[in-house]
């Protein structure tokens, strides 16, 4: 399997999920995801796709800054509505990887290890996405934005020939190096497109 190598090169989500330690997948419930498995979840690389992986890196580690995320304890929040925007392309990305869903995740047993109900949209926050621990309540507004890192100058003219199909097989190549150019980029840049908050 082939794929850019700076994929390699990005900071791990580490996390401990009590639910996989009862059913016997981990042993201790730990595990982590890496942004090759979001791309995987998703089937592409883009600067949303990066940026809801970024969001929920920077918010576990704002909300477990000594320990790992516990996944199914986190309730999200997003500031649109699910059909806005990208809002369900990062919504996809934060629920695998914090468990987090709205109706649609799994029940629980004997009313542990619920899922569903800890996802919300259309939310009345300042922010891309809150994070709060369910546990204690804790929480961070985290607000992505990637605008101040410019595509390379020869990715529009590149899109506008596939987009058409007249792309070679060269330029098509050479439109997806520039296209993850730009994810990279954001990659190595998280003070610029990434604030967190907590909220008081």
């Amino acid at each position: 399997m082939n794929y850019p190598k700076f994929f390699d090169t990005i900071e791990t989500i580490k996390v401990k999920d009590p639910l996989s330690q009862v059913l016997g997948a981990f042993e201790m419930g730990e595990y982590e995801f890496n942004y090759l498995d979001v791309v995987k979840q998703a089937g592409h690389s883009c600067p949303t796709v990066a940026g809801a992986y970024i969001i929920t890196l920077a918010g576990l580690h704002a909300l477990y800054p000594d320990e790992r995320a516990v996944r199914g304890n986190i309730k999200v929040e997003f500031e649109e509505a699910l059909e806005d925007g990208v809002a369900g392309v990062i919504a996809n990305v934060i629920s695998q990887i914090t468990g987090a869903t709205d109706k649609s995740g799994f029940k629980g047993l004997q009313g542990q290890f619920a899922r569903h109900s800890l996802m919300f949209f259309s939310a009345d926050i300042d922010a891309s996405v809150r994070f709060t621990r369910v546990d204690s309540s804790k929480s961070v507004d985290v607000t992505y934005n990637p605008n101040s890192i410019n595509p390379n100058p020869n990715m529009m003219p590149l899109m506008q020939k596939l987009i058409s199909g007249n792309a070679t097989p060269q330029e098509v190549k050479k439109f997806g190096e520039l296209w993850q150019d730009r994810v990279e980029r954001i990659f190595e840049n998280l003070n610029e497109v990434v604030q967190v908050s907590e909220i008081a």
